[in-house]
């Protein structure tokens, strides 16, 4: 960064550090003895849509490279489309297999990057639930490299738990980089994954 970016306030964007989901297994210790919520064994990778065959044959790869894993058990990697027009690549584990559904997201959003699709990736997400069935994600922006919880509320209206949010968000603080900007917390309604 030069003296005129410093003089005009401009900043450079964080780098992913996509190293930064490996914290995901200690951070669910944490949150299950401050929250009650546990693993579901659901996590996905969000992307803006592309066309193409190089997109494609890329998708493909990670694909088939996660449902090699002799050990996975449930449905395959499956690829969804949401109702905004983005695109994730979901995987489901048994929920005590959270380090290789990290693995799972690592690989993914690995992938993508190693292709040249690291502009299109937009998040990642594992799912957690607590005993009265209540659901959270821990969320993962790509591009900023931090952690947001996103914890919507039961029902059919679009309606977040903020007061919950912000009890892991304090609780997470040690385990995660937690993206400090709330306004940065975008709500993830009808994600698979969660």
């Amino acid at each position: 960064m030069g003296l005129l970016d410093i003089l005009l306030g401009r900043t450079r964007p964080v780098a992913p550090d996509l190293d930064q989901l490996f914290g995901l297994p200690s951070a669910a210790v944490t949150l299950e003895v401050a929250a009650g919520f546990r693993p579901t064994g659901s996590g996905a990778v969000c992307f803006a849509t592309v066309e193409g065959g190089a997109f494609e044959q890329t998708h493909r790869e990670v694909q088939a490279l996660l449902e090699a894993d002799a050990e996975r058990d449930g449905p395959p990697v499956r690829l969804s489309r949401d109702e905004y027009g983005y695109s994730w690549l979901v995987s489901e584990r048994t929920p005590d297999q959270l380090p290789e559904l990290v693995n799972d997201l690592h690989a993914v959003n690995s992938a993508m990057e190693v292709n040249g699709f690291g502009p299109q990736l937009l998040c990642s997400l594992a799912g957690f639930e607590n005993p009265e069935g209540r659901r959270l994600a821990l969320v993962y922006l790509y591009k900023r490299g931090t952690f947001y919880p996103f914890a919507p509320l039961p029902g059919a209206q679009q309606r977040r738990d903020n007061p919950l949010e912000l009890r892991v968000k304090a609780a997470l603080g040690d385990d995660l980089r937690i993206e400090q900007d709330l306004n940065r917390w975008f709500p993830l309604w009808g994600a698979p994954g969660l």
